[in-house]
């Protein structure tokens, strides 16, 4: 989590990301390999290294993905709360 919140400003290098974190530059690379195959995170060559960033279009697939469940959720909040409505109302 703390690699992909360090993305939220703006591109960067696995060194600058890697930075005060308690982890290896190398389990850092790893980690961002993981986000790229996830969709969440692209990278594009500058100068001699590679930046990483988030991709907002895998961004927005898992929110969308996320939102049916709350949509979901929401729904069956509101049916138990129309239930008990109901129940206080025969009393």
């Amino acid at each position: 989590r703390r690699v992909f919140e360090r993305l939220k400003s703006g591109p960067k290098a696995v060194g600058t990301i890697a930075r005060g974190l308690p982890v290896s530059r190398p389990a850092v690379s790893q980690h961002l390999k993981v986000l790229k195959e996830a969709g969440l995170v692209a990278d594009r060559p500058e100068g001699t290294r590679r930046v990483y960033y988030i991709d907002p279009d895998g961004l927005g697939a898992l929110r969308r993905w996320l939102d049916q469940f709350w949509d979901e959720a929401l729904a069956a909040f509101a049916a138990e709360v129309e239930t008990s409505h109901d129940k206080d109302k025969a009393k």
